[in-house]
């Protein structure tokens, strides 16, 4: 049973659970479950199972405890997984073997990724805000970029993003936007705190 507060999959003590929807964030959410779990378990997902050169009659505790832990990633990883996505990765002989081929399988081969970052960051470079949309539903929009973009190796910093966001507003937002460049230094104002001071312009502009 889930813990309390927890929906399924969503537990601090039990893996994100994947059923073939959204690879990129249970990729993400899986590599800090992992990380936080033990961080050598994640070595093994990641690098490769721990060398065990002796014998199975000659296994030593050392090499018991290695072979262990090969086990238990790949056991975590096997839980994280629906009975559907199991099956595709049923017959890995190890745990890297299994993340590898989930991430072929959802981000392609490498050609794949660049294409799709490419997307991405078009769809980066020509963001803006949608007529009627409000602050919240277009940062979910832009979020979902940038999420998409970190999910496939290509991080935006924080600066960047902020002046985005800024460049992505209408024309009506214009004296908004120059009292928040005047007031700010861009280079180091969080994400979250541009969109609060956004969310509370948006709300004084609907008194009006």
């Amino acid at each position: 049973m889930a813990t309390q507060g927890h929906s399924k999959g969503q537990s601090v003590n039990r893996p994100p659970l994947f059923d073939g929807k959204d690879y990129t964030y249970w990729k993400t959410r899986m590599e800090y479950f992992l990380q936080g779990f033990d961080f050598q378990i994640w070595s093994i997902v990641e690098e490769g199972d721990l060398l065990v050169t002796n014998e199975k009659d000659k296994w030593t505790e050392d090499d018991r405890k290695k072979i262990s832990l090969n086990c238990k990633a790949k056991s975590i990883l096997c839980c994280a997984l629906s009975k559907k996505e199991f099956n595709h990765v049923s017959a890995c002989k190890s745990a890297m073997e299994m993340w590898q081929k989930l991430r072929i399988t959802y981000e392609g081969t490498d050609k794949v990724k660049e294409t799709r970052i490419d997307i991405l960051v078009t769809q980066y470079e020509r963001f803006q805000m949608q007529p009627g949309e409000s602050i919240t539903q277009m940062f979910s929009r832009f979020i979902d970029i940038t999420n998409g973009l970190a999910g496939l190796g290509k991080i935006n910093e924080m600066g960047d993003m902020v002046r985005k966001i800024l460049r992505s507003l209408p024309s009506s937002w214009t004296p908004k936007v120059t009292a928040i460049e005047e007031a700010n230094d861009l280079k180091k104002m969080l994400l979250e705190k541009l969109i609060g001071s956004l969310m509370a312009h948006e709300i004084n502009i609907e008194r009006l």
